[in-house]
């Protein structure tokens, strides 16, 4: 009996030790866990480039020397031109354009060098019926100007001083600009010369009634930037230092800042003023209509799908538009390829076209979509 334990036991003894030989002999397997989780990789990759600037050193730097100050001495206007000047809507009873409270005598603004022979362009209200216009450079050289020629219609005018050198800015595309976009305001607010101020572009093509409608060009820039009397005329640049726009009015019934303010796209700024240039005033395209604005009931009063764009209202007689074939009720939705929403839109595009230029007028007839092409006339 004893043998026969002995026997199992060498069995068992035997058997634990070839069983852990074998085991030593095979190759460590590893111990997989289920990966439930993705574990973090860390590339301690830098951070992304904001857009901003991080501050407006540079851009400042470039349009600084760029604007002046202007200093205009005019004679007094008369009660029924004070009591039917849209300014005074913006700025006050007691405010003219020039920014030092006098009954439009004289006061001052501000102006962008455009050319480096010394051609400048401001707002037409701050050198309208001036007898004598004085500038003031950024190195606080002073020269007598000439008015070359002004335009009420879109508030512009170039002046003129003599010399050579003179520094100019980079114009930027107003047309690619977008809202929220980084712009600041150079001027001389209050007289107070060389202001900077920063703000956003806060909407585009806006129209304000600014400037008495009709044949009036109204499609500015609207941003927060500060803008005060003395502004007018000044610059409105993008983040580049590059020209934008011509700062022009502010929303207020005060007088002073309150939020917003508005610039004439740098687009329209050099076509008027180029021709200011080059004739003494500023030779305008017409497309012969009366227009106004599509709306949501206005479109289901004309049983159209849409609710943007320009309606035709009246063709004038032997214009533009009524030789092209174009017809009351039409709505233009688009010119050139650029779409078409409101009615400040349509007039900045046709007020910087040359009479003479062909424009393709996408319409809405009746809901059919058609291409009309139209040769602009002169007014």
């Amino acid at each position: 009996m004893k043998q026969l334990f002995s026997l199992i036991l060498a069995g068992i003894v035997g058997g634990l030790i070839t069983l852990g030989g074998y085991t030593m002999l095979q190759p460590e397997t590893p111990i997989v866990q289920p990966n439930y989780v993705q574990a973090v990789k860390n590339i301690n990759a830098p951070a992304q480039r904001n857009a901003v600037p991080f501050d407006f050193k540079d851009a400042s730097a470039r349009a600084m020397p760029a604007v002046v100050h202007i200093s205009a001495a005019s004679k007094t206007a008369s009660n029924s031109r004070r009591d039917s000047d849209p300014f005074r809507f913006f700025f006050g009873d007691d405010f003219n354009p020039f920014g030092d409270g006098s009954p439009r005598q004289g006061g001052t603004g501000s102006g962008v060098i455009y050319t480096s022979d010394g051609f400048i362009i401001t707002n037409n209200h701050v050198v309208q019926n001036a007898s004598d216009v004085e500038v003031t450079l950024y190195d606080n050289r002073t020269f007598q100007a000439q008015v070359i020629g002004t335009d009420e219609k879109s508030d512009l005018a170039v002046i003129k001083i003599e010399g050579y050198d003179f520094p100019t800015l980079e114009l930027a595309n107003s047309d690619e600009a977008q809202i929220g976009e980084w712009v600041l305001a150079v001027g001389n607010p209050f007289d107070l010369t060389s202001t900077v101020t920063a703000g956003i572009i806060s909407a585009k093509g806006r129209s304000i009634n600014l400037l008495g409608g009709g044949r009036a060009i109204e499609s500015f820039i609207q941003t927060d930037a500060a803008v005060n009397p003395g502004n007018s005329g000044g610059a409105l640049v993008d983040a580049e230092g590059r020209l934008l726009g011509i700062n022009t009015a502010i929303a207020t019934r005060t007088g002073v800042f309150s939020g917003y303010s508005f610039a004439i796209p740098v687009n329209l700024v050099t076509r008027v003023a180029d021709d200011i240039i080059e004739y003494g005033s500023f030779k305008r395209a017409f497309l012969g209509v009366t227009i106004s604005e599509l709306d949501y009931d206005y479109a289901q009063e004309l049983g159209v799908a849409i609710s943007q764009g320009v309606v035709i209202e009246e063709l004038a007689d032997g214009g533009s538009a009524q030789y092209a074939g174009l017809q009351p009720k039409d709505i233009i939705v688009g010119i050139n390829g650029r779409e078409v929403k409101t009615v400040p839109e349509l007039q900045e595009i046709i007020g910087r076209a040359k009479a003479g230029d062909l424009v393709t007028l996408k319409i809405n007839r009746r809901g059919s979509l058609q291409e009309v092409p139209v040769r602009l006339k002169a007014g």
